[in-house]
């Protein structure tokens, strides 16, 4: 009897527990926080103009 009461109030909770998480895990596992500021790091790489060093290896061809 104790047992039926125990899981039937512990095992709705247990499964409360296993839902979807409020951060909203996307694609790889990061958050949409997440991918929103690599895109943006990814952004600012790609605005930064070409070292002279890479220019250079570029024309060892």
């Amino acid at each position: 009897m104790r047992l039926g009461i125990l899981l039937g109030i512990g095992l709705p909770l247990m499964l409360a527990a296993c839902g979807e998480s409020a951060s909203g895990d996307g694609v790889g596992g990061v958050t949409a926080g997440e991918a929103r500021a690599l895109n943006d790091a990814a952004e600012m790489l790609d605005k930064r103009p070409a070292s002279p060093a890479a220019q250079n290896a570029g024309d060892q061809d």
